[in-house]
């Protein structure tokens, strides 16, 4: 039996992992701040066992309550999602300051301290998965989503090298332009992200194939072959050519 603890789970990706996680069978602990829609999402769930735990993240004595959880050794976690996040405008200069800091702490902060709490005892038990949910934009540059992504990207790779011999592996899953509610919470309607359609992906798609490589171990998931040939491509295209490209959308 695999317990699973994804946060973010209320809609998007985070939704999407919990209904292909329990239809295989593993157990899970569903994190997001609107309590009544983990309640609904775990309504529709069957067959495993589902906890609910809904929390602001941002909250010091909220997020206290995952970390303990993740601690708990008569109930172990041996996944972390680390899912929860949000976009920014990309005209840093016009954006407030504050809500640039608790997108930097949701992003890199919460992980870091989530990741932290499940450890230990992913290396007792000699087992476990911490799963990153970066993006594409992490191998551009993109403002400061781009760069939060990248840190995700950075450590996922440290992790998985670090204690993988331990049982123990890291994956940050970068997907691309995905159908989920992310642009629509950003404002924008379907279809007026700036975005051609052949560059968007579907939600299942990307988690099932992203599950086939956080099941291998892999340190890194790109979900689809054009957005790996995309981040193949990135590798050798100049900054600034890089950069105005990745300004289209949000």
């Amino acid at each position: 039996m695999t317990r699973v603890l994804i946060t973010g789970a209320s809609a998007g990706l985070g939704a999407e992992y919990a209904r292909q996680l329990a239809a295989r069978g593993d157990d899970l602990v569903l994190v997001a701040r609107d309590g009544g829609r983990l309640e609904a999402l775990a309504g529709d769930l069957h067959g495993v066992e589902v906890e609910v735990l809904p929390a602001d993240l941002l909250d010091p004595e909220q997020i206290a309550r995952v970390e303990e959880r993740l601690r708990d050794p008569e109930k172990p976690v041996d996944m972390l999602i680390n899912n929860a996040g949000y976009g920014m405008g990309l005209a840093f200069e016009r954006n407030d300051v504050e809500d640039e800091v608790k997108h930097l702490r949701l992003h890199n902060e919460v992980p870091l301290r989530l990741s932290h709490a499940a450890l230990p005892g992913m290396l007792a038990r000699g087992h476990g998965r911490i799963v990153n949910i970066a993006s594409v934009a992490a191998f551009t540059p993109r403002s400061t989503y781009g760069a939060c992504k990248r840190w995700l990207v950075d450590i996922s790779r440290w992790m998985s090298g670090e204690y993988g011999t331990r049982g123990v592996t890291a994956t940050a899953v970068c997907p691309g332009y995905t159908h989920t509610e992310f642009h629509a919470r950003l404002g924008l309607p379907p279809g007026q992200e700036g975005i051609p359609g052949w560059m968007w992906l579907d939600a299942p798609d990307v988690i099932a194939e992203s599950l086939r490589d956080i099941d291998r171990g892999k340190a890194l998931s790109v979900p689809s072959r054009r957005y790996k040939a995309i981040v193949a491509l990135l590798k050798v295209v100049p900054a600034g050519v890089a950069a105005r490209a990745s300004a289209r959308g949000r």
